[in-house]
């Protein structure tokens, strides 16, 4: 059985912190990934790994609280975005520094969306540290990244799921990763964490939602009352977007190895559920690979008969 993986890893914020967990089942199994696509999230994993500093991400993420997320949430009403994105920005850069991407020991490529000129942009050369801030910006989220005249924002807007953008190499498994799927049927959820810092977190979000609606209804005398947080609002939109369009992608380029998960195991920010997000990666992508080596293991007796 080929054991060299073509990966592919979808956005998803905080739920794209499965991606370690897949990635270290992947390894356990002895798998080799010999190259890497993705976009937001799944390009922070893609180019955490490429660098080999996962497993010290990772361990920061493990140490990570909701007060933590909390203070990376620096809340601004500027053009473009709700969060400025720079204490994100700086945490990431201390992993990353002054990285390039073409001296990374296996191809890698980032996906980021030009609203100047509607169209992807791939990054599989220059800066990591600029192609993974690009990537990352959420629409209305995070303030969008400026770079050759042009308004970058997150990948997942066109291309959640960068099959396609991923290097192949001869006989290799292309193996996608989605964390956007609709349905949590039979999957057990991680628990909602310590509930210690539960009131303050609750509060960040109210705070998003409050900035949502202070920006929606800015000029108007009064807004009438929402049933859903417009942060929220736009958040659930999303991810049916994402999914709708990771769905297409994965008919378009038939994955060998398909893993997905749900996308109600985590909202954007819970970046503190580090811990069971990482364990449910590694659960689904034992699903996924018991599935893949039952199917090999079928075609081989079809053979011998």
């Amino acid at each position: 059985m080929n054991r060299d993986i073509a990966l592919v890893l979808s956005s998803g914020g905080a739920r794209g912190i499965a991606h370690i967990g897949v990635i270290e089942e992947l390894e356990k199994a002895g798998f080799q990934i010999t190259s890497i696509a993705g976009t937001s999230m799944g390009s922070v994993i893609g180019g955490m790994y490429t660098l080999g500093k996962l497993e010290a991400y990772r361990d920061w993420l493990l140490n990570m609280t909701k007060i933590d997320v909390i203070k990376f949430l620096d809340l601004t009403l500027g053009h473009g975005g709700l969060v400025k994105g720079e204490k994100i920005v700086q945490v990431m850069a201390g992993f990353i520094g002054d990285a390039l991407i073409e001296e990374l020991p296996i191809p890698y490529t980032a996906v980021a969306v030009d609203l100047t000129k509607h169209k992807e942009v791939w990054f599989s050369e220059g800066s990591l540290m600029k192609a993974i801030r690009a990537s990352i910006s959420i629409p209305t989220v995070f303030l969008p990244v400026t770079y050759n005249h042009s308004c970058l924002v997150d990948g997942g807007v066109l291309n959640p799921l960068p099959l396609d953008a991923v290097a192949r190499k001869k006989g290799d498994l292309l193996v996608s990763v989605n964390v956007n799927s609709p349905s949590s049927e039979g999957y057990i959820l991680p628990a909602a964490g310590n509930a210690k810092h539960e009131s303050g977190y609750r509060t960040a979000r109210e705070n998003l939602n409050k900035r949502w609606s202070e920006l929606v209804n800015r000029g108007r005398k009064s807004a009438k009352p929402k049933e859903m947080g417009l942060f929220d609002l736009v958040s659930e939109s999303i991810n049916l977007m994402q999914h709708r369009l990771a769905m297409y992608s994965i008919e378009n380029h038939q994955p060998d190895i398909v893993i997905n998960l749900p996308h109600r195991i985590a909202n954007v920010f819970d970046f503190y559920k580090a811990e069971p997000l990482i364990e449910a990666g590694r659960v689904a992508c034992r699903k996924a690979l018991d599935v893949y080596e039952s199917n090999v293991e079928s075609q081989e007796s079809e053979v011998v008969k």
